[in-house]
């Protein structure tokens, strides 16, 4: 096991975890701001208001994506688990 493979398997980790978590937080982001934006704009300071339409537009993306977002998942797992076996002396 070298430095450089160690560098490439934690960046390959934090490249998966992005992409993974990307689509949720861009959605909750865009949620949020759109909620904040009506509430400036009506003035209703309720901070409960923003909760439900970030739960729903989470669980869409999760209902939407989820498939592939647990197909990456396993891609990556599955080729760590391969290269173990490499990695041994």
């Amino acid at each position: 096991m070298t430095e450089a493979y160690v560098l490439t398997l934690g960046q390959n980790a934090i490249m998966i975890s992005l992409v993974l978590a990307g689509p949720v937080l861009l959605v909750s982001l865009i949620v949020g701001s759109l909620i904040s934006l009506v509430q400036a704009a009506t003035q209703i300071n309720e901070s409960t208001l923003i909760f439900i339409p970030k739960l729903i537009g989470i669980i869409l993306v999760l209902v939407l994506l989820g498939s592939w977002m647990l197909q990456q998942a396993m891609t990556f797992t599955h080729n760590l688990f391969t290269s173990l076996p490499s990695l041994v002396p």
